[in-house]
């Protein structure tokens, strides 16, 4: 069995918005036939509700396949400062979903969306409480041995990998641990509005070297504040969760074709397999 994972990131609804990007992605869903769709956060610009309710017209317009959302920290009123202080997510649970840390299992997948936005403690940074993390080792406990566990969040839990300066969100390491601990195997991200693909032993060394967490940023998907080399370049990525292995396509929009098209593909085995030429074909990246 795989279940396929579509993941997007960072629409910001509202100025950058670019709305030929948003229709080519209508386009492409379609073809790449998810199982799932994550959406990691800055649905909005500015959370109005004209955005707000803009996300909502666009999400209502996806194939009829489960969607998980987790909000962004530009989801949060900025300027409003009572809204920020007292009511930060009432337009996003009023419009989008009021389930701000959502769960979804299906197929061979576990996901679990954590809030990372902190509107009374960090403006961009965001941050995890120790309660969520209390409540991932619950919900991970009583899953299945042989389930593909995906945690969904909106800040990084890696530092910037290129030469746009980025810190992980505070308390990253602590919280990779305890991912780690718990079977993760896979992180979806965004904020960084550039890409990237690795293992989180790439920066933390973490308890088990024999293990990691796979992790997945994604780029914006559909605006115009792309960065570094993502400098106005809109991504997504294809998540394919099997028995076995797990594979990351990344796929770039092309302005010329008005397409989203496949640029690499990352083949990882699942924690506790190796790969098996005879039954994967060759790895490709």
């Amino acid at each position: 069995m795989t279940t396929r994972i579509l993941h997007i990131s960072d629409l910001h609804f509202g100025p950058p918005f670019v709305t030929a990007v948003g229709e080519a992605l209508l386009q492409t869903i379609p073809s790449l036939e998810p199982d799932v769709i994550v959406v990691s956060g800055d649905l909005t610009q500015r959370a109005r509700r004209d955005q707000f309710e803009a996300a909502r017209q666009f999400f209502d317009r996806f194939p009829d396949v489960p969607l998980l959302i987790v909000p962004g920290n530009h989801d949060v009123a900025l300027w409003r400062i009572f809204e920020r202080l007292f009511k930060p997510h009432a337009l996003y649970c009023e419009i989008i979903t009021p389930d701000l840390n959502p769960v979804l299992r299906t197929g061979n997948v576990l996901l679990v969306g954590l809030d990372s936005t902190a509107p009374r403690r960090s403006i961009s940074n965001g941050r995890l409480d120790q309660h969520q993390l209390r409540s991932c080792e619950k919900i991970f406990a009583e899953a299945p041995e042989e389930i593909t566990r995906i945690v969904v969040a909106h800040h990084q839990f890696a530092p910037g990998h290129d030469r746009v300066f980025d810190l992980a969100m505070p308390g990253a390491r602590r919280a990779i641990d305890c991912f780690v601990e718990q079977k993760v195997e896979i992180i979806l991200g965004g904020h960084l509005h550039r890409s990237y693909i690795g293992n989180s032993l790439d920066f933390f060394p973490g308890h088990h070297r024999d293990r990691g967490v796979i992790i997945v940023q994604c780029g914006t998907t559909t605006s115009s504040r792309g960065k570094g080399r993502e400098r106005e370049e809109n991504t997504l990525n294809l998540v394919e969760a099997g028995l076995d292995t797990i594979a990351v396509t990344h796929y770039l929009y092309y302005e010329a074709s008005a397409r989203f098209m496949p640029i690499s593909k990352h083949l990882f085995p699942r924690q506790g397999r190796n790969f098996n030429p005879a039954k994967q074909g060759s790895p490709a990246s």
